[in-house]
């Protein structure tokens, strides 16, 4: 049996932490493999990209994801208890309350629901001098994913409650003194879900019939127990924050439509393109660098063992740069998903695989909906783009334009 390449070097978590999105991808190609071996944090880790790579990671129950998360990513994105850390049966009993919210009647109206919020926005935009879009646009998001699961929330708490949705998110890839402090956001956010989940069982608030909030307080375990009080506040946050982090995408839609300007034009001529426009946003743009996973029981792919509780991450924007699968991966082109035939193997931003099978995200069609609302929405607005530093650093997990994308004279539609 072949041996496994090895990338140079004892231990690689600062090169990991310096090159982030790109560090895997950058090895394959200097080792000529879609798999290799190094050590991150000390610990033994196989890496591995592309369509097969992701068809073996997502496929099956081969891989468990407890213990393949740093514990600020862990904490702040899933925590314990959550959908994320079941494995086999539990986890399709569990992903199941997730998939039932995903109707096609709930997308739409949640989409119908960021429109309402960001209208409503959209004055006092009007009235600044300077909107900086990343958080305005987490704000819009925190209030929309608030209806949409009928968490009822104080006017005088929204703005809290996205300042720690948007703490969790953006300090998810960090250790630093703002990831400490996003982590007691993160317990007081779970408190308040707890205490409001507790309060819909006792009877003293009734959700929304077919609301989020009413499906979690309802869920019961596959023997028939009720779904305990810390579980239900970690998958409520689990409905609302993924919904926030929806802004990032946003962000990039926007940027999008201002560095590739005859796309405005080519939107408003055929809405046809749109779902394209909106595909190419979610490969070329960078939202999640990769996901990790232990083995469950060992077994063999592409003449090498995996052997139990073996650590393997899986690059996801590599594998969606990948020019193998993308010709010219570093071009933005949304002609490329005009007849794509949907491989779910090959375009991963948000996982692999069947979402209900399986751990892909299962809010990805929710994602494609309220991206493709916003950029309507962009598009039907008046701004300006002033100088500012628009790059992206592939070292910030997650990352966004330096300047979370600053707009100006921002006004509403004649």
């Amino acid at each position: 049996m072949p041996a496994i390449p090895h990338a140079a070097g004892i231990d690689n978590t600062i090169p990991f932490l310096r090159e982030a999105y790109t560090f895997v991808s950058r090895r394959c190609e200097r080792l000529g493999s879609d798999l290799f071996t190094t050590r991150i944090m000390l610990t033994p880790v196989l890496c591995m990209r592309g369509a097969e790579a992701a068809r073996v990671f997502y496929d099956g129950d081969r891989f468990t994801r407890q213990g393949a998360m740093p514990q600020t990513v862990l904490r702040l994105l899933q925590d314990k208890g959550s959908v994320q850390g079941l494995d086999g049966a539990a986890h399709r009993h569990r992903k199941a309350l997730f998939m039932s919210l995903m109707s096609p009647d709930g997308i739409a109206r949640i989409a119908g629901l960021l429109e309402h919020h960001w209208r409503e926005a959209l004055p006092r935009w009007t009235s600044m001098a300077e909107v900086r879009l990343l958080p305005a646009i987490g704000d819009v998001l925190t209030r929309t994913a608030c209806d949409w699961a009928g968490v009822p929330v104080p006017e005088r708490d929204m703005p809290t409650l996205s300042r720690e949705l948007q703490a969790m998110i953006r300090e998810a890839g960090h250790v630093r003194p703002g990831t400490l402090y996003a982590l007691a956001l993160r317990r007081r956010t779970e408190r308040r879900m707890r205490w409001l989940v507790e309060d819909v069982r006792a009877g003293r608030v009734t959700p929304p019939e077919g609301s989020a909030l009413a499906a979690v307080a309802r869920h019961r375990e596959p023997d028939g127990t009720p779904l305990g009080s810390n579980a239900a506040a970690v998958e409520l946050i689990n409905l609302l924050r993924p919904v926030v982090a929806v802004n990032r995408f946003i962000i990039f839609a926007a940027l999008a439509l201002h560095q590739h300007s005859e796309w405005r034009q080519r939107l408003a001529d055929d809405e046809a393109w749109l779902e394209p426009f909106v595909q190419e946003v979610r490969r070329f743009y960078p939202f999640f660098p990769l996901v990790g996973g232990r083995v469950r029981r060992g077994f063999e792919w592409a003449g090498h063992r995996f052997a139990a509780r073996d650590w393997v991450i899986l690059d996801l924007y590599g594998t969606n740069h990948d020019s193998r699968l993308w010709p010219e991966p570093e071009q933005f082109r949304p002609e490329r998903f005009k007849d794509w035939p949907g491989d779910p193997y090959t375009f991963i931003p948000q996982g692999a695989g069947d979402p209900m099978a399986g751990h892909r995200c299962p809010g990805e069609r929710m994602t494609i909906a309220l991206i493709g609302r916003a950029v309507r929405l962009l598009r039907g607005m008046h701004y300006d783009v002033p100088p500012q530093d628009l790059s992206i650093s592939l070292s910030n997990m997650p990352a966004a334009p330096r300047s979370q994308l600053v707009l100006s004279r921002v006004r509403a539609a004649a």
